[in-house]
């Protein structure tokens, strides 16, 4: 992270605001954007919910949890809490 002099940026006004509550230390002012949720950028998300898809549709049609476990190298128990969600 680039760190930026406040003097050149902030209106003297506001400066002198800020040094009331914080005078001498590092500030870090956060992005106006709404955070993304965990896995939008990377596309890991997208990859969880259409695997739990197609583990959904297996077990519908009468694959058994142990071989979805085996397939998919997952526990028996993450197995039932996907299918049974």
């Amino acid at each position: 992270m680039k760190y930026r002099k406040a003097s050149d940026i902030l209106p003297d006004e506001l400066l002198h605001e800020v040094q009331k509550y914080v005078e001498g230390e590092s500030l870090y002012i956060p992005k106006k954007n709404e955070r993304k949720k965990w896995g939008e950028g990377t596309g890991g998300r997208r990859y969880f919910v259409q695997r739990n898809e197609e583990i959904r549709d297996k077990f519908f049609h009468k694959v058994p949890i142990e071989v979805l476990a085996g397939e998919y190298s997952l526990s028996y128990e993450t197995i039932r809490k996907i299918v049974y969600k």
